[in-house]
């Protein structure tokens, strides 16, 4: 297509183009602008805001209106589909909405078809990479994921309010520009959430899974357990238990080993005070992080410990109490979080309720 078209009607057009030029053409207006009088006095610079924010928001309704007719099939192809005929493609019912899918190395495939340049993952199907293929998903208009090799990742859904990827192995990077709670990918142990954020998910053949973020925020979730997982830390998760407590990446190693044992493996009460009282013990304050999930994890005889520590480390505000603390008062919880330099409950708040089922 020649550039020219899209300045001026000239040179050689896009059928693409066309067809939205077709479709957008039904909201064209023609009634003449309105003729609004002049101002008598100059507006303050803080009114004068006023005509610009609606010009903006003006635009941003348009491209929204404009997104939704542009995914419209073209009028043919709808009846046909009303009607329970075949599209132009062959295809019979509601159209699936898709997302663009690009070849990176190797011969990725979405389904039995492979991906010479650029495909099309629809709802419903499976992304698949071999040992030597890598591949890049356009989650819409909100971020991208770059599927590594050996990994099996399917579209769950795809709508305005909410973009899902479940992930049955392998390894992806997500990084997404979007407000919190649009993006989830689904893995066999627990739902990872962004937060306008940078990550790598893993998940291996037994379903275990290990997320670590570059930057921004990730949360965790299973069956009521969350983590919240900030840039520079991980957090590893396991079928049947959901997702373990959250560390950064340079925590002392005797505390990370420790955390595994303590979040997977089972042991008797001596024993897993000994695991608890080696992650305490080799707490930083930067790992308050850690110690602050572990107050509601930790059954009720070792809150005890994780308080005292997490008391040295960053000293509760007032109004946060040992009792209230011991006896699981979330409020209190909640307010000893905004001590952690970590920011406050209130996004906290908003990503925990309430969390899109999984599944769904």
């Amino acid at each position: 297509m020649s550039e020219d078209y899209l300045w001026d009607g000239s040179g050689k057009p896009d059928p693409e183009v066309q067809r939205l030029e077709r479709l957008l053409g039904r909201l064209r207006h023609t009634r003449p602008a309105p003729e609004f009088p002049a101002p008598p006095v100059r507006l303050p610079r803080t009114r004068a805001l006023i005509p610009r924010l609606a010009l903006a928001a003006a635009a941003v309704l348009l491209i929204a209106v404009a997104w939704q007719v542009a995914r419209r099939p073209e009028p043919a192809q709808e009846a046909a589909r009303l009607d329970g005929g075949p599209d132009r493609t062959g295809q019979t019912g509601p159209p699936k909405a898709a997302w663009e899918v690009a070849r990176l190395d190797g011969a990725p495939k979405v389904g039995q078809d492979r991906i010479a340049g650029t495909g099309r993952l629809a709802v419903g199907e499976w992304l698949e990479t071999d040992g030597v293929s890598r591949a890049r998903i356009a989650v819409g208009v909100i971020g991208q994921v770059q599927v590594e090799p050996n990994t099996r990742v399917r579209l769950v859904e795809t709508r305005l309010t909410e973009h899902r990827l479940s992930l049955a192995r392998g390894t992806i990077h997500a990084t997404i520009w979007a407000p919190p709670r649009l993006f989830f990918v689904e893995t066999p142990s627990a739902v990872a959430v962004d937060l306008g954020c940078a990550y790598t998910l893993q998940v291996d053949e037994t379903g275990a899974g290990l997320v670590r973020v570059s930057s921004g925020w990730v949360g965790f979730e299973a069956e009521g357990r969350e983590s919240f997982i900030p840039a520079g830390a991980l957090c590893a998760t396991r079928p049947g238990i959901g997702p373990g407590t959250p560390c950064f990446e340079d925590a002392p190693e005797p505390l990370q080993a420790a955390l595994v044992k303590l979040d997977f493996e089972q042991g008797d009460p001596e024993a897993r005070a000994i695991v608890l009282n080696a992650v305490l013990t080799h707490s930083r304050r930067r790992d308050a992080l850690t110690l602050w999930h572990l107050l509601s994890r930790v059954r009720e005889a070792g809150r005890g410990p994780v308080y005292d520590r997490l008391t040295a480390l960053v000293p509760p505000p007032k109004g946060v109490t040992r009792d209230g603390i011991l006896a699981g008062d979330r409020r209190m919880l909640e307010r000893w979080w905004d001590e952690l330099g970590l920011g406050d409950t209130k996004w906290w708040r908003l990503w925990k309720s309430p969390w899109p089922p999984r599944g769904r």
